[in-house]
């Protein structure tokens, strides 16, 4: 089991369906419901798809009355980005762009 941020990371971006999810998020919050409607999967699935993306600190939930609306938080990002960034730079590969530098975790908002 990954112990580290960054394996935590790229263990949550190595599934599509986690990925999916993500590119979803970049249009803005959505409920479980909202994020399970193209897949087709249980809602327990889905679930358990955003508990390891919230355990990579990829996602965050909020409460909403009844509801728990996701977001995507891109802060954990620069890991794997400055990771790989340092990994072509040893190997003599020019990478495409230097990573912005990181704007920090989002923070939290449970009322």
């Amino acid at each position: 089991m990954a112990t580290d941020d960054l394996s935590r990371i790229l263990a949550a971006l190595a599934d599509p369906t986690r990925r999916a999810i993500l590119a979803r998020l970049v249009s803005g919050e959505a409920s479980v419901t909202e994020l399970a409607a193209p897949f087709a999967m249980s809602m327990p699935a889905v679930s358990r798809h955003l508990r390891v993306l919230e355990r990579a600190g990829l996602v965050r939930r909020r409460r909403d009355a009844q509801r728990r609306p996701c977001r995507l938080d891109t802060g954990p990002l620069h890991k794997p980005t400055a990771w790989l960034h340092d990994l072509l730079a040893e190997a003599g590969a020019a990478p495409l762009r230097t990573p912005p530098e990181p704007a920090g975790p989002l923070p939290d908002v449970d009322e």
